[in-house]
């Protein structure tokens, strides 16, 4: 491999260096059950979770990218009986490894006062929360777990859809925004799903032993968030470090940073634009070069990534590594949307090559590939197009689809 100067990172490293840590230069053939499926969520630090199922929930969809026998009763069973994730807030919504719940009992407190200096919580929990909070607690202490429409919300997701003055597309009653108060709290977590329903119990009730876990003080829990946002990042701003789970300032990830420069654990890098001219300042562990050594030749197939797999939710991380332009345009109207309400990205190896639009048919069965965009300067070579017909064929699988078709061409499942 060609070195670059001292201190400068080729977009080909970075790539390399962190498709590696993500999960997608390993392995994916073989058996997947709750115990790989649990490793995966580790080596990631979380899995998405979102309600959209265009073509399935993107939690399924990212796992499903990293082991091809991964099935969505597999994380059921991790998070619903034995516990080994639960779910709570990172950037959005997420998956995580119980093991780490102490760390999360450190921003609850900062939750409750966000929540209480806040116009838009307090203008959906209205004048009475603290009495509404007090009696929905008592109830699920009563009863075990229950939903928002257990509280006389009108529908499953505790929500009515509403135009409002502010753009906010849902209203939320005040026995839905006390549920979310709770949750975001640590008073209550997320017991089990029902068709994306959330039922929220005690939260010593669902984690018996990690929800009572001492805190772990204010710098152990710095130092925690950062070495473990930077191993999974591997080359990072801070702000991006900072991003990863959403527990602590900037500010203070800088400090980190610099404090751990000293100490001779992370260094200073530049990193290439992957089209562009231009450089991004950024940390790495002193170690990259070893690591980079390390990372194995890209696997020879192609993948289809869910839109909030965590190697693309960060679109200008994305465009400076890979060079890929890429926008979710689910929430764009229809008119507007240049590429589809839920395009996937086609990982080719270590790049990005194309994106398809794709749909489950639930009743035919069917997980078509409705168009594929080539990026520039990529050909649809025979070869190509198989290994996308292969992917297809996957994750149809995974979706317990019967067939899968791309425009010209239909790939039966076997029986």
């Amino acid at each position: 491999m060609n070195r670059v100067p001292d201190g400068t990172i080729s977009a080909a490293q970075a790539r390399r260096l962190f498709l590696y840590a993500q999960g997608l230069f390993d392995d994916p053939t073989g058996a997947a059950g709750p115990d790989r499926v649990h490793a995966v969520v580790e080596k990631l630090g979380f899995v998405q979770m979102d309600s959209i199922r265009a073509v399935d929930h993107a939690h399924h969809l990212i796992l499903a990218a990293r082991l091809d026998g991964y099935r969505a009763e597999h994380l059921a069973h991790l998070l619903e009986t034995d516990r080994r994730l639960f779910e709570h807030w990172t950037h959005d919504a997420a998956a995580v490894p119980s093991a780490w719940f102490p760390h999360w009992r450190r921003t609850f407190a900062g939750r409750r006062r966000s929540i209480r200096d806040n116009a838009w919580w307090q203008e959906r929990l209205g004048p009475r929360a603290a009495r509404v909070a007090a009696r929905i607690r008592a109830r699920i202490a009563r009863e075990g777990p229950l939903a928002a429409r257990d509280f006389g919300v009108q529908d499953a997701s505790g929500s009515k859809r509403v135009a409002s003055r502010n753009g906010a597309w849902w209203g939320w009653s005040p026995e839905k925004a006390a549920l979310e108060m709770l949750w975001h709290t640590g008073v209550l977590l997320v017991a089990r799903r029902e068709r994306f329903e959330k039922f929220y119990d005690l939260a010593e009730r669902v984690l018996p032993e990690p929800a009572v876990a001492v805190a772990p003080p204010a710098a152990a829990h710095l130092d925690w968030t950062c070495r473990t946002a930077l191993d999974r990042l591997v080359i990072a701003t801070p702000a991006q470090i900072a991003a990863f789970w959403g527990h602590v300032p900037v500010e203070r990830v800088g400090i980190w940073c610099r404090r751990a420069e000293r100490a001779g654990e992370i260094v200073r890098v530049e990193v290439e634009d992957a089209k562009r001219a231009g450089h991004a300042s950024c940390w790495t562990p002193a170690d990259w070069r070893q690591r980079l050594d390390a990372v194995p030749e890209a696997p020879d197939r192609i993948r289809l990534l869910a839109p909030f797999d965590p190697i693309l939710w960060d679109r200008k991380r994305v465009q400076r590594l890979f060079g890929f332009d890429y926008a979710f345009e689910a929430f764009v109207p229809a008119a507007k949307r240049r590429w589809g309400y839920y395009v996937m990205p086609v990982l080719d190896g270590d790049t990005l090559v194309a994106r398809v639009d794709p749909k489950l048919d639930r009743e035919t069965g069917t997980l078509a590939i409705r168009k594929v965009w080539w990026e520039p300067g990529v050909r649809p070579t025979r070869a190509r197009l198989q290994a996308l017909d292969a992917a297809a064929h996957r994750l149809a699988l995974a979706l317990g689809a019967r067939q899968a078709t791309l425009p010209g061409r239909r790939s039966a499942l076997p029986t």
